[in-house]
């Protein structure tokens, strides 16, 4: 069974005037487990629209969206969040750490919705990181690079089934760059959690085995653009 199974997904948006705007339209997509997979998503293709459908922070319009046998279209808010914190570790391109916390509670408040608080854990984790010695500075205190290796330990917190990554790199110098994608993927390797990571950057997808054009899944993205 693949671990995540989409069909007929859609979502639209309204524009300022009113008008349907078409976002997605995916008729068919999956994923098998402790797999990696890079989807190549320009501008207009809907692709963090698709992570975050995929990851139950928007509701589609239509379709069916299945992770590990859930359908996670026909669960309720709770249900969703529940679920998301059980299967699921999401790695943003703007890193969404909160500024008032240390690298150590930013990563053990990632499991306020699983299996619950682990400071062992957490520290575990951002050892494996490298920042073992920053569990108490706060994102602030942090380079850009450091922050995003917060990221990736915060994402696999809860040990996820799938690790969603939407542009990982998209702020990182070169140099930082490579290390964050070497990280992400050996830790999910790991871990045995699949990895659908989106981006543009070619030097990104060359890393991958197996890379798709989400434009060419995503029949709504020649409407969008």
């Amino acid at each position: 069974m693949p671990l995540l199974e989409i069909q007929g997904l859609k979502k639209t948006y309204r524009t300022p005037e009113g008008e349907a705007q078409p976002v997605l339209d995916v008729p068919e997509f999956t994923l098998e487990p402790r797999t990696q997979c890079a989807l190549r998503g320009a501008s207009g293709t809907g692709k963090t629209t698709f992570l975050n459908c995929i990851a139950g922070i928007l509701s589609a319009d239509n379709g069916m969206i299945r992770i590990d046998g859930r359908d996670v279209t026909a669960l309720d808010e709770s249900a969703r969040d529940t679920l998301r914190a059980q299967k699921l570790g999401y790695i943003f391109q703007t890193f969404n750490l909160l500024q008032g916390y240390t690298c150590e509670e930013n990563v053990i408040l990632g499991m306020s919705f699983g299996p619950g608080a682990d400071a062992e854990h957490a520290r575990e984790l951002l050892e494996r990181v490298g920042l073992g010695d920053r569990l108490r500075y706060r994102p602030g205190q942090l380079s850009v690079g450091q922050q995003q290796r917060v990221a990736v330990a915060r994402a696999l917190a809860n040990r996820p089934a799938m690790v969603l990554a939407d542009e990982p790199t998209g702020n990182l110098d070169p140099r930082n760059a490579r290390e964050a994608l070497d990280l992400i993927r050996e830790i999910c390797e790991e871990n045995e959690a699949a990895l659908l990571l989106v981006s543009h950057d070619q030097a990104v997808l060359d890393q991958f085995d197996t890379v798709l054009d989400l434009a060419e899944i995503n029949q709504a993205a020649e409407v969008q653009a």
